[in-house]
């Protein structure tokens, strides 16, 4: 009897217990579970699960844990999948990347002729006032002169024709668009080159002279563009890519995206650099950081020097191949110092393409004269491809931030030495070196100019080979990056290049609940396996993006 009074007594106690515990289970949107989970906190932990809410991270940890806490009708499992921070591209060109989707791809093309062949394909499908293209690289043509232009006049007498080289700093125009743009014999340009041949234009453009033209080349339209970001958004969805930091943009489209962006019509976000014009610095710096949920506006794109396959990067000796030619800086250094003030006064970030040696050098020294030492401006060197020496000491000196894309090292290594001659080349494409200076290092990919897939730069900056595995023994191996530090190089260091490290780039708890799902561990998977990966999934502040 006394056990039957003890157990009745026992009942409204366990009642309460269980109530109070169910008081206790919080509301999740997403609970995922029942897989890997790479965190990529400072420990590089895993669990097993991760419950969100209102598109930021709860909790992550044990399952059991996760769902004794937190109770939601919307749960994901992964099936023995596997979650990584959602991919982040440090340095790219979003905007100029969509744009470029409508012109003719030149990319892979083994001569000049097959340059003209796809762009008549091309012309004949989708008619246009300019015939534009995007791509070719003469170094992978069996002849690696420059193109002359005579093709072009021949194929389209009586359209105006631009094709930029494959990395932006180089392109050819055939007569008419020359015409267009009043170019004659004695037109002068500064911080470029065109191109002649015993007094005649071959067509040729070399980084500010392609502006020449280019000036002429009409606007897309405002519905062209959107369409051209939406496009250039799903692509970056389906290989994981959750933010962008677009190098260099003008007012009117950073308008154009917040605007699409706040209406929910563009859903990928961005860390934008300003392009130095006035309306830029007068609109965004004077006004102060601009940021919202999806758009973080706080640092300027500069450049110092052209690229090294166009022969346009500053050098502080001659090419190799091209005795007599050190190339050129494209900005004066007066006027890169005066900008630097500028937002160094403002609290801005200073972004600068820099390629040669010498143009290293006078970036680093301006560089150093605002930032005196330590420091955490993050101003960051884009590239940071050729370096002298005995200037690697002053990244970490004065706390500037090397921000490459590893993908140039293996697109670059068949032509590079030729270029640069043995030794040089050493300083060259140095990504642990160059990490090294400050104990991390963000990675991009500069698509267009390479491709926008983030594991080909993971791949690349562990095994410094191509896809097919060339060259077997790796492209100076020395500075290699281990797998870990490639996989931080595109998720927490690119987020903390971005002064994003705060809200995205590792999976914890009150951090955005960006995302992508894989079927493979990048950690253990045989490295042929890895550029053929595709993502299963991937996820922007809880919200599924891709697939749709």
């Amino acid at each position: 009897m006394k056990k039957l009074q003890r157990s009745a007594m026992l009942i409204p106690i366990v009642a309460l217990f269980i109530i109070s515990c169910q008081n206790n289970i919080k509301k999740a949107d997403l609970i995922v579970y029942g897989g890997t989970i790479f965190t990529i906190d400072s420990s590089f932990s895993k669990v097993e699960a991760m419950a969100v809410k209102d598109g930021k991270i709860l909790a992550v940890g044990a399952t059991k844990d996760i769902m004794s806490k937190y109770k939601t009708e919307n749960k994901l499992d992964l099936r023995g999948k596997y979650v990584y921070p959602g991919f982040i591209d440090a340095h790219c060109h979003f905007v100029g990347y969509g744009r470029s989707l409508q012109w003719a791809d030149l990319v892979g093309t083994k001569s000049f002729e097959e340059v003209v062949k796809v762009l008549k394909k091309h012309q004949k499908e989708f008619p246009h006032e300019w015939v534009l293209g995007r791509g070719w690289d003469q170094n992978d043509w069996q002849d690696k002169h420059f193109p002359d232009r005579r093709l072009l006049d021949k194929a389209f007498p009586d359209q105006p024709v631009l094709i930029i080289r494959v990395d932006g700093h180089g392109a050819v125009a055939n007569r008419k668009a020359l015409e267009i743009a009043g170019i004659t014999s004695l037109t002068a340009v500064s911080g470029g080159d065109i191109r002649k041949e015993n007094g005649r234009i071959t067509g040729v453009l070399i980084d500010n002279a392609i502006d020449l033209v280019r000036r002429y080349v009409p606007e897309p339209g405002r519905d062209e563009t959107i369409q051209s970001l939406l496009t250039a958004e799903k692509n970056c969805f389906a290989v994981g890519l959750t933010t962008v930091s677009d190098a260099g943009l003008g007012y009117e489209t950073l308008k154009l995206i917040d605007s699409l962006q706040q209406n929910n019509k563009l859903k990928i976000q961005m860390y934008a650099m300003l392009s130095p014009s006035e309306e830029n610095l007068s609109g965004f710096m004077t006004k102060g950081i601009y940021r919202t949920d999806k758009l973080h506006i706080c640092s300027i794109k500069l450049f110092a020097d052209g690229a090294l396959g166009s022969r346009g990067a500053c050098l502080f000796k001659p090419y190799t191949d091209d005795p007599g030619n050190r190339g050129f800086l494209v900005t004066t250094p007066e006027h890169l110092t005066a900008i630097c003030k500028r937002a160094y006064e403002a609290g801005y970030q200073i972004n600068t393409h820099c390629i040669g040696d010498s143009a290293n050098h006078l970036i680093l020294n301006i560089y150093a004269s605002f930032l005196k030492g330590n420091n955490d401006r993050r101003w960051r060197i884009e590239h940071a491809q050729v370096v002298a020496p005995g200037d690697f000491h002053m990244f970490g000196d004065f706390s500037i931030i090397p921000s490459v894309q590893t993908t140039h090292a293996t697109s670059d290594m068949y032509w590079a030495e030729d270029r640069l001659g043995a030794e040089r080349i050493k300083g060259a494409y140095a990504y642990h070196d160059l990490m090294e200076q400050n104990g991390w290092i963000p990675n991009g990919s500069d698509f267009p100019v390479e491709d926008i897939n983030p594991l080909l730069g993971f791949y690349a900056g562990i095994f410094r080979q191509d896809t097919s595995g060339y060259p077997p023994e790796g492209f100076q191996t020395e500075n290699a990056l281990t797998r870990e530090e490639a996989l931080r190089a595109m998720t927490i260091w690119a987020a903390k290049a971005d002064f994003e490290e705060d809200l995205k780039g590792s999976l914890e708890s009150g951090k955005q609940a960006d995302f992508v799902i894989l079927d493979e561990n990048l950690m253990e998977i045989p490295k042929e396996i890895i550029p053929r990966i595709r993502v299963q999934a991937t996820y922007i502040q809880g919200e599924k993006v891709f697939p749709e």
